[in-house]
């Protein structure tokens, strides 16, 4: 007999795989551009090759932050679905899945500083930035062409008073 658990999981599986297929078939240029636009955007495109069909594109530096937390997003992303096995696993002990949690609060709780920390820096220093926080070392990627050394101090500085114990932090301006 089926019960209500075996259906909902299988629905929500069903769900998942649907959407799991039509992400992998989706054509890339949606990635790219996700208004439909494709590439008529004209703040992003240069010209095209005269040799080529494909356009070039320019990154800008919003766009490499961009891109840098996509990639943290990811790697999480991944990480948390890995703890999210070990705790659904019934083979698992206690002790295991209580880990597994534990990472996953703190996996969480470290997302949060690096956004709060993120938004002090946009709103003390007018700059966009990218707040990585990993293995006790924070990195901070600043949108912005001018390397400041005085500036890259005061962002050290601000970052450290979040925290009680010295950290490593380093300042790198992306552009």
């Amino acid at each position: 007999m089926i019960n209500k658990k075996s259906i909902w999981f299988l629905t929500l599986f069903s769900l998942i795989i649907v959407l799991s297929i039509y992400y992998v078939t989706m054509p890339s240029e949606l990635l790219l551009n996700t208004n439909g636009n494709y590439f008529k955007d004209e703040k992003n495109v240069d010209t095209v090759n005269k040799d080529s069909s494909e356009p070039t594109i320019n990154i800008e530096e919003s766009s490499a932050l961009v891109a840098l937390r996509v990639e943290a997003d990811e790697e999480v992303n991944l990480e948390m679905e890995e703890l999210k096995k070990i705790i659904l696993d019934g083979s698992k002990s206690i002790e295991e899945k209580n880990s597994a949690y534990n990472k996953m609060k703190d996996l969480n709780i470290t997302k949060g500083e690096e956004e709060k920390i993120e938004n002090q820096i946009l709103n003390t220093y007018k700059l966009k930035s990218f707040v990585r926080i990993k293995d006790g070392q924070i990195r901070v990627v600043l949108e912005g062409k001018e390397h400041n050394v005085e500036l890259a101090n005061n962002i050290i500085r601000t970052v450290q008073s979040n925290f009680e114990e010295q950290m490593y932090i380093s300042v790198k301006f992306q552009g």
